[in-house]
């Protein structure tokens, strides 16, 4: 793990997508955080010690999704496949699927395995999974601020991790998707899905992959930031929404969300920027997909004989 020593910084962005308005200061305190995401061979010591059954190898219980159909309700995760060809930018169906058998083990489903991905970040988690994960390892995860703080590196409003130029003198510094999204990837920066953590340079803070490869969970419920009480003033070690407050009216599901960070491999300039450490991304609590994943905090404990 790194140590993130506190301070102030200008959290999300006026210049990008709504959500992220208006950016607006926050202090947080110092903490540790791990210098990658958590590895499938992490996440197998994980389940090899406790017996944990992830969200996506369990069926669904047919209480919660009352009009679903019962094929639907098997072990399942959502997984990226490429079409063919171009199809419709408007229905993300066309590239997304729920496919049965897929998990952290098999992240492009049944027939796929981690065999050759142990250093790769663990994928198909939920935050119940990432949650569980944490307990085990007596850490925490991060809440929204924290993780901003930390993705930008002590870059005060830089755009990304690394700067304001995406491919700095030609060089790729995160996973992300090149090419024509979601059929035609290019491969310039190699990886067709996820990489091996730690496959690109560190931030300013030493952190590697906090932009691509995987989105990572947060522990704050998302609300808009447009919703904040007070954007002129300082907010101190700030927390997300509530939970209710995650719910979107037009939500026929109305799944409560958290806040995700970072973007994927599957961001692309033609149609996701969200490889910037201000983007967010809200998150359905009982999804998990073959681009999402997690890294862990932790907070120094209060000295009890302070004071």
């Amino acid at each position: 793990m790194v140590w993130i020593e506190g301070g102030q910084f200008m959290m999300g962005s006026d210049h990008h997508y709504p959500e992220e308005a208006p950016a607006h200061r926050v202090k947080v305190d110092g903490f540790w955080v791990d210098r990658y995401a958590v590895t499938n061979r992490e996440f197998e010591k994980f389940i090899a010690d406790t017996g944990y059954v992830t969200v996506a190898e369990r069926p669904a219980n047919p209480d919660d999704y009352p009009d679903a159909k019962p094929e639907m309700l098997v072990p399942s995760s959502t997984v990226f496949r490429k079409p063919p060809g171009p199809v419709d930018m408007r229905n993300h169906l066309n590239w997304w699927f729920y496919v049965p058998g897929a998990n952290w083990r098999h992240p492009r489903g049944p027939a796929s395995s981690i065999a050759k991905l142990k250093d790769h970040p663990v994928v198909h988690v939920t935050f119940e999974d990432a949650a569980a994960y944490a307990r085990w390892a007596g850490m925490e995860l991060p809440t929204e601020a924290e993780w901003e703080f930390a993705a930008r590196g002590g870059l005060e409003g830089a755009e990304f991790a690394w700067g304001d130029e995406l491919v700095p003198g030609g060089v790729h510094m995160a996973n992300t998707f090149q090419g024509d999204f979601p059929h035609r990837n290019t491969l310039e920066d190699r990886f067709e899905y996820t990489a091996p953590t730690g496959s690109y340079a560190a931030n300013g803070y030493g952190l590697f992959d906090m932009i691509g490869n995987v989105w990572e969970w947060t522990v704050d419920w998302y609300q808009e930031h447009g919703k904040i009480d007070s954007p002129c003033c300082t907010a101190s070690n700030p927390r997300g929404g509530e939970r209710d407050a995650s719910l979107d009216p037009n939500d026929v599901a109305r799944i409560p969300r958290m806040v995700t960070k970072g973007g994927s491999h599957l961001c692309a300039p033609s149609y996701c920027r969200r490889y910037r450490p201000a983007a967010r991304m809200a998150q359905p609590i009982d999804t998990s997909t073959s681009h999402l994943g997690f890294r862990l905090i932790a907070r120094p404990k209060a000295d009890p004989k302070a004071g």
